[in-house]
């Protein structure tokens, strides 16, 4: 848990499973890049999926919302929870080595989840949404464009801009606060070596992009 002295976690993360280090949870936030923003009324708990940026610092997390999504309107200067998850994938005990000696063991599920609490600002500001949306575009845009084989980078300046600023208009500009973090990395840390091996090759010979991801995760 990363947060303010004296605050207390409560999110179940064993100490095999926390993360600690600002520099892998910003890693963490900007690999997912998109976030459940849960928030509570006195009658309701609202979530939206958004996009998200995090500074280097980890002191903020920035995003816009839809104005037409009546969330917005109970956000500001509210507490709010944004759920992060990065990957996860089903761990078949069939891929451990030691059950041959031991069959004392049962399926899995591995993970890696990011939760920020911080407090909402509303930013109404046209320099604040079109910044948002030009960091979030170039983010994304920069890094799909890594293959040769893939079209051009877009660029916001592309669209006409009687037409960007109409979609500005429609959306918020959200500046989350951070006040804590709860990181959490499930990986099989609580296996032995050979099976975290066989883990990882099983993930991989499942031929499925999210179980990769973990086997990746894994190998870090």
């Amino acid at each position: 848990m990363v947060g303010a002295a004296g605050t207390v976690s409560v999110v179940y993360v064993p100490s095999l499973n926390a993360v600690d280090d600002p520099t892998v949870i910003v890693g963490l936030l900007r690999t997912a890049g998109v976030g459940h923003l849960v928030s509570t009324t006195d009658s309701q708990l609202d979530a939206t999926m958004l996009p998200l940026l995090v500074d280097d610092e980890m002191t903020s997390l920035r995003a816009h919302i839809a104005r037409a999504n009546p969330h917005w309107r109970t956000l500001d200067d509210a507490s709010a929870l944004m759920i992060v998850p990065v990957t996860d994938a089903y761990v078949s005990p069939s891929w451990y080595p030691s059950k041959a000696d031991d069959p004392r063991v049962v399926p899995t599920w591995n993970y890696e989840v990011v939760h920020v609490h911080g407090t909402v600002t509303l930013r109404h500001d046209a320099e604040f949404v079109v910044r948002v949306v030009r960091d979030l575009t170039d983010l994304h845009e920069i890094d799909r464009t890594r293959s040769q084989q893939n079209p051009p980078a877009w660029s916001v300046d592309d669209a006409p801009t009687e037409f960007i600023e109409r979609q500005l208009r429609a959306i918020v500009g959200i500046e989350i606060a951070i006040d804590r973090v709860d990181a959490k990395r499930k990986l099989s840390q609580n296996r032995s070596a050979t099976d975290r091996t066989g883990v990882i090759a099983g993930l991989r010979g499942a031929d499925r992009q999210r179980g990769a991801a973990v086997a990746d995760a894994m190998e870090r």
